[in-house]
C-alpha cells in the first residue's frame, strides 16, 4: 500500500438528525424517509439501498408524515399545516396546499394512490384527491357533526390506571380488524363491527410508538420508546389449522432511542430512530437462499460528502445543515515509524465560521484547492466568497453581484487551478462561472446534455488540465463536456445502478466511476471507450467480498506520483487499487493491511493482489490525498454522536 503520513481528524461535530417517518412505495422499490430537521430522503432497493435522493431540510417545514400516491408521487405533511407534493427530479417542494386544521400529524393514501387523508391538529379528518399537477380538497369529516360510526375506548380495558392512554399508531385492516398501538407499551387488535378487543399484546414496558402492517397483510412491524422493534406474525393456530392468530417475535434492539418509524418492504422490516440510525432487516423466510440480500443493514450517515478539501492550503470545509465551517489542518516536525502517533508542532485551527440566513438548509458546498473561495448553496440562493489570509488572521468578502442562475445549486466543484466554479443545476445543466481578483465572478457558459433530462445533477468531477467535466444526472446518465470549445464531447455508456463517486485521473484522463452495486469502471475520454483495464475487470470480476459491501464508495481521488494507483473510500474501509497487480479471484483473501502484516512474507507474497484495504479509520466521512506521501482522515465516531443526543428512556434493570 505504501506509508502515508495520515492527518487523523476527529473534530467534525456532525450530528446526524433523527428519523421521523417513513413510507415504502406501494408496490415499487424505494423507501422515503423523513427526518427530524425537516430533510427528506429517498433511498432505493433496486440499488443496494443507494441514497439516491436528498431534499435538504427547513425550519418551517417539519414533516410528521409521508406516503406514495399515484406510483411516484411523494407527499409530506406537518406542523406548519400543509400538504407538500416534493418534486423528486428537482429535489425540492414543488407546491404546497393549507389542510385548514393546524399541524398536521398524520397522512395516508387509499389503496390507488387516488386520495390523501390527513389528520389535522383540531380532530378533523381531511380528504384530497390526487390530481395532475397537485391536490384538491374534497371533503371533511369533523367529528363534531356526528359522523363517527364507531368509538373504542382503549382505555376502558385498563385498570386502575389514573394516567390517559395515547393511540400513538394505528392501521385499518381489509379483513376489518382495526391494530393499534398505545403508551401503555400493548398492541391491540379490535373487531371493527362491533368495537370489541380480539387480542391484546403488552411488548413494552414504555410506548409503542410506530406500527406497519405488510401488504398481505400477513405481518406487522411496530417501534418502541426503548429502541426495541418487533415482528407480529399471523400463523395458524395449529398445523392445517385454519384459524390463525397474531404471534409476538422476540425483540430486535437495533436502536439507543425512540423507534419513531417503521416500514414493511416485501422483504424486510425497516426502522428509523431518534439515534439517526436506518436500520433493513431482511426477512429470511422471503429469502430463496442465504445470500447478500439476506444481510442487516444500517445507515447512519449520508451517501454524499458533507467535507471538502482544500488541498494545497491544507484547509477542510465542513458543512452542516446551517453553517459551514473553515479549519486548516495541523502540522508536525517529526518523522515515525510505521503506525506511531506524532506529536504536532501546531494545532489545528478554526479559521471560519459561515452562517446561512433564514430557515433553508444548504444543499452543497466547497472550497477552492487554494483555500481562496467558499461556495454554497440553499434551495434559493448561491453564495461566493473570497477568503484572504493576512499573518495570524482570516478575513472573509461576500463576491457581489453574483449571475443569476437556476437555483437551487446541487453540487459545486472547483477547477484545480481555482479559477472556474461549476454550478450542477436542474434538467442536467451545469454552469461555469469564472473567478476573478480581487474577488468577483462572471457566468462563462452553460453546459447542457444533447437529449435533455429532467433530472438534476448530482455529481461533478473536472480534470486536472482543465480540458474536460463530468456530470452525472439523477437519470444516472454521465455527459462529459469538452471545456475549450464548451460542448458536449460524449456519453457514458448507461448501467443499471447509481453513480457514488467518480474521478478523473490527472494524468491519463481516464475517468474512473464507483456504481452503488459496488462495481468499478474505467472510461477512456479523449477515445471515448472503456479502458483495457476496465474490460478485464468486467470479463475477471471483482472478489465477491467486495461485492457484498453495503456502503456505497462516495469518493475516489488519485497520487500522481504512482499513477497506477486508484484511492477510493467508503464509510468503513479505505482502500488504494493498484491496476499493475493482478485483480484478486475469490479463492484469494481479501483481507485489510493490518491482518496482512501479521502474516509470514511467504504468505503476504501469496496474497499480493490490486486491492490494498485498511479499516483502521471508520466511520469514514471523507479521504484524500494532500500531497504524494500525506492522507487526511476525517473520521465520526459513533459514541462521540451518542454523547450528543438526548439521554433515552429510562429501562429498568434486573435486581435494581
Amino acid at each position: 500500500m505504501g506509508e502515508f503520513e495520515v492527518h487523523r481528524v476527529r473534530f467534525f461535530g456532525l450530528v446526524p438528525a433523527g428519523v421521523r417517518c417513513l413510507a415504502c412505495q406501494p408496490r415499487g422499490t424505494r423507501l422515503a424517509l423523513a427526518r427530524t430537521d425537516g430533510a427528506v430522503e429517498v433511498y432505493n432497493f433496486a440499488v443496494n439501498y443507494f441514497q439516491e435522493k436528498v431534499i435538504p431540510g427547513h425550519d418551517s417545514r417539519s414533516v410528521e408524515a409521508l406516503c406514495w400516491a399515484a406510483g411516484d408521487r411523494l407527499f409530506g405533511a406537518g406542523l406548519n399545516g400543509e400538504v407538500t407534493e416534493y418534486d423528486l427530479a428537482r429535489l425540492c417542494a414543488a407546491r404546497s396546499v393549507d389542510g385548514c386544521g393546524g399541524p398536521i400529524w398524520s397522512m395516508a393514501a387509499n389503496s390507488n394512490g387516488t386520495q390523501l387523508a390527513i389528520g389535522c391538529e383540531d380532530g378533523s379528518v381531511k380528504l384530497f384527491q390526487v390530481v395532475p399537477g397537485g391536490i384538491e380538497f374534497e371533503r371533511n369529516l369533523d367529528r363534531r357533526k356526528g359522523q363517527t360510526v364507531q368509538r373504542i375506548m382503549v382505555n376502558y380495558h385498563v385498570q386502575k390506571v389514573k394516567r390517559e392512554c395515547v393511540v400513538w399508531s394505528i392501521a385499518f385492516l381489509s379483513s376489518g380488524t382495526i391494530v393499534t398501538s398505545d403508551s401503555f407499551g400493548r398492541v391491540q387488535f379490535w373487531d371493527r363491527e362491533r368495537g370489541t378487543l380480539v387480542e391484546s399484546h403488552t411488548v413494552s414496558t414504555s410506548a409503542v410508538l410506530s406500527l406497519a402492517v405488510s401488504e398481505e397483510e400477513d405481518s406487522i412491524i411496530v417501534g418502541t420508546s426503548t429502541g426495541a422493534t418487533y415482528q407480529f406474525q399471523l400463523l395458524p393456530v395449529k398445523a392445517g389449522s385454519l384459524e390463525k392468530r397474531w404471534v409476538r417475535t422476540k425483540p430486535f434492539q437495533h436502536h439507543t432511542h425512540d423507534v419513531r418509524a417503521v416500514a414493511h418492504s416485501s422483504t424486510a422490516l425497516i426502522s428509523g430512530g431518534l439515534d439517526a440510525q436506518l436500520v433493513i432487516r431482511p426477512l429470511m423466510e422471503k429469502m430463496q437462499k442465504k445470500s447478500y440480500d439476506a444481510a442487516l443493514r444500517k445507515f447512519t450517515f449520508p451517501h454524499r460528502r458533507l467535507v471538502s478539501c482544500a488541498r494545497k492550503a491544507r484547509l477542510l470545509l465542513f458543512q452542516f445543515s446551517q453553517h459551514l465551517e473553515l479549519w486548516r489542518l495541523g502540522s508536525t516536525d517529526e518523522t515515525g515509524k510505521d503506525g506511531e502517533v506524532l506529536p504536532l508542532c501546531r494545532m489545528p485551527e478554526h479559521l471560519v465560521q459561515l452562517k446561512s440566513k433564514g430557515p433553508e438548509h444548504i444543499y452543497c458546498s466547497c472550497v477552492s484547492p487554494c483555500g481562496s473561495w467558499v461556495a454554497y448553496s440553499t434551495a434559493s440562493r448561491f453564495h461566493l466568497y473570497r477568503v484572504q489570509y493576512e499573518g495570524n488572521g482570516v478575513s472573509i468578502k461576500k463576491v457581489p453581484k453574483m449571475p443569476k442562475l437556476l437555483l437551487p445549486a446541487y453540487q459545486l466543484q472547483f477547477s484545480s487551478d481555482s479559477s472556474s466554479l461549476f454550478v450542477a443545476s436542474a434538467r442536467g445543466s451545469v454552469h461555469v462561472l469564472q473567478l476573478l481578483e480581487p474577488g468577483g465572478c462572471k457566468h462563462q457558459h452553460t453546459l447542457r446534455p444533447p437529449s435533455g433530462s429532467p433530472e438534476a445533477v448530482y455529481l461533478l468531477a473536472s480534470s486536472a488540465d482543465g480540458h474536460w467535466v463530468a456530470a452525472v444526472s439523477g437519470d444516472w446518465a454521465i455527459h462529459i463536456y469538452n471545456l475549450k470549445c464548451f460542448k458536449h464531447h460524449c456519453s457514458v455508456p448507461t448501467y443499471s445502478c447509481a453513480v457514488t463517486a467518480l474521478a478523473i485521473h490527472p494524468v491519463t484522463n481516464n475517468l474512473v466511476i464507483a456504481y452503488s452495486d459496488q462495481q468499478l469502471f474505467e472510461f477512456s475520454i479523449p477515445e471515448k471507450q472503456y479502458t483495457a483495464w476496465s474490460r478485464t475487470v468486467q470479463s475477471c470480476g471483482l472478489h465477491r467480498v467486495w461485492l457484498e459491501r453495503d456502503s456505497p464508495i462516495t469518493h475516489i481521488t488519485f497520487n500522481p506520483k504512482n499513477p497506477s494507483h486508484i484511492l477510493l473510500h467508503d464509510i468503513y474501509m479505505f482502500c488504494v487499487l493498484d491496476k499493475s497487480l493482478p485483480l484478486p479471484d475469490n479463492s484469494a483473501l481479501l483481507m485489510n493491511q493490518g491482518t496482512l502484516k501479521q502474516l509470514p512474507e511467504t504468505a503476504r507474497k501469496r496474497q499480493l493482489h490490486a486491492f490494498k484495504i485498511c479499516k483502521k479509520f471508520q466511520p469514514l466521512l471523507f479521504a484524500d490525498l494532500l500531497d504524494e506521501n500525506c492522507l487526511v482522515m476525517v473520521e465520526r465516531p459513533i459514541m462521540d454522536i451518542k454523547t450528543q443526543l438526548p439521554l433515552p428512556i429510562q429501562q429498568k434493570k434486573f435486581g435494581t
